[in-house]
């Protein structure tokens, strides 16, 4: 008894501190109800942060980055930009050293198949260097003409290094395959936050990188939501039903590709120790000095080695500077309250604001969650579209007015918030927006809305199950 007491004390005066009030009072709640085993769970996975020799390489190259970026080009600033967009970038840089830069071109892709061949048609031109960093990489018969253009490229001369997350590609069909493969081809690889307590490597397995970007010499890059694997993910559940990733992923050209490169550096240096931004420039990024575009484009990456959530502040401050419409699809959209209240706000202030999520979901706990959000979000006048089964609407992007757009690996829920490492990419042009208005289109296309009345009509066990389930949604 005197024990138990203990414990719950300890937890009020620990739990809270540092850590936001929802993950706070999930954490209280588990150890409350579930003392020993929810001790022992917050012992092992409590911590939102990365061990301190991981965030100082971050903060190493922070500075660094702010350094390499003075030369980048000058965002236009146009007639048309929003009075409200400069304190949004003045933040973004705060946070992460990465400045917008102008004279950007982008081009997005909806087509799984038609996005690797884009990357491997770049990488079959690379001359120097080839960088490759997801979440899930992984040798498949989709994946195949990938991995073929990268030794291809190795034959040429060109330096390839690949970046894989160790927990997700491992628990992915044919893991050793795709080590032994990277090994024949002679690219230089570094598995991503690894898992490995018998060879001295470990950190909370839940802190996980799930950045997907593919840089080739410096001049061209890729960003979206598009794991390397087949659509399918190769698992025999995923297939028996049916089951289709529906991706978005963007191929830049212009000096932002430098920012993206940046990213893949810092990665690199925490996993591997190399520092590739300490070679003379001439062997470093060719950066692209000469506009090719109009687009104003920043990158912002997030996740545990930064100091704060900067994802979500970024989407926050563009939820409240929204004057007429907002745009959000994310596959795990399981909001933070401040997030939940921004949306609200948006409509009671006249704002359009519209939903795309998966008709169904792959990950049951989360997919409860998510719907336990939906009654309130639609009594706001928040329109919500299912996209068609058995395809999992997996893209993460969103858009403000006809001025800008994100897009990149972040989900909009906690654990893209806090646990994971992401890249965002926002972009300022009415083309670009242009752009993803026709993709939104076609999942307005492939999409039921769930309207408050059908709602309304969800059986009682499913709804409790969603609210049981959201009471998890901050450690999720």
């Amino acid at each position: 008894m005197v024990i138990d007491l203990a414990i719950r004390l300890v937890a009020l005066v620990v739990v809270p501190r540092d850590r936001l009030p929802t993950a706070a009072m999930a954490w209280l709640l588990a150890i409350f109800f579930i003392p020993v085993i929810g001790v022992i769970l917050f012992l092992l996975i409590g911590n939102p942060k990365l061990p301190e020799k991981r965030r100082l390489k971050q903060e190493e190259m922070d500075l660094v980055i702010a350094r390499e970026s003075e030369g980048l080009a000058e965002p236009s600033r146009k007639e048309g930009w929003p009075s409200w967009l400069d304190p949004i970038v003045t933040l973004t840089q705060t946070m992460t050293a990465m400045p917008i830069v102008g004279g950007n071109s982008a081009r997005l892709i909806s087509d799984y198949s038609g996005s690797i061949a884009a990357m491997a048609e770049e990488i079959d031109a690379a001359k120097s260097y080839v960088h490759v960093e997801f979440y899930i990489f992984s040798l498949d018969g989709t994946t195949a003409p990938f991995f073929d253009a990268l030794e291809s490229a190795v034959g040429r001369g060109v330096t390839v290094r690949v970046l894989l997350d160790h927990w997700a590609s491992s628990h992915c069909a044919g893991y050793k395959e795709t080590l032994a493969r990277l090994d024949a081809i002679g690219a230089e690889w570094q598995l991503m936050l690894p898992v490995q307590p018998l060879k001295g490597r470990y950190q909370r397995l839940d802190l996980r990188n799930h950045r997907k970007l593919l840089v080739v010499d410096g001049k061209t890059a890729f960003v979206g939501s598009q794991n390397l694997i087949d659509r399918s993910y190769n698992k025999k559940k995923n297939i028996k039903l049916g089951l289709k990733w529906q991706e978005l992923m963007c191929r830049l050209e212009g000096p932002v590709v430098a920012s993206v490169d940046m990213v893949f550096a810092t990665d690199w240096l925490i996993e591997s120790g190399e520092n590739l931004m300490s070679a003379p420039k001439d062997l470093r990024a060719e950066q692209v000095a000469t506009p090719i575009g109009d687009l104003d484009c920043q990158v912002v990456p997030s996740g545990p080695g930064f100091d704060v959530e900067n994802n979500l502040q970024l989407f926050l401050s563009l939820l409240y500077s929204a004057r007429s419409k907002v745009i959000i699809t994310s596959p795990y959209f399981v909001p933070d309250d401040s997030m939940l209240r921004g949306l609200m706000a948006a409509t009671s202030r006249g704002v359009q604001v519209d939903l795309f999520v998966s008709e169904i979901g792959d990950q049951g706990l989360v997919w409860h969650a998510q719907r336990s959000y939906y009654g309130a979000l639609l009594r706001t006048g928040v329109r919500i579209y299912c996209y068609e089964a058995p395809f999992i609407l997996h893209a993460k992007h969103f858009s403000i007015d006809e001025d800008v757009a994100v897009i990149g690996s972040s989900n909009m829920d906690m654990r893209s918030f806090g646990l994971n490492s992401e890249i965002s990419l926002m972009v300022h042009s009415q083309s670009f927006v242009a752009q993803m208005r026709e993709v939104e289109q076609q999942y307005r296309e492939l999409s039921t809305e769930l309207t408050l009345e059908k709602w309304e009509r969800e059986p009682v066990r499913r709804t409790t199950l969603d609210g049981l389930a959201r009471l998890t949604s901050a450690l999720q």
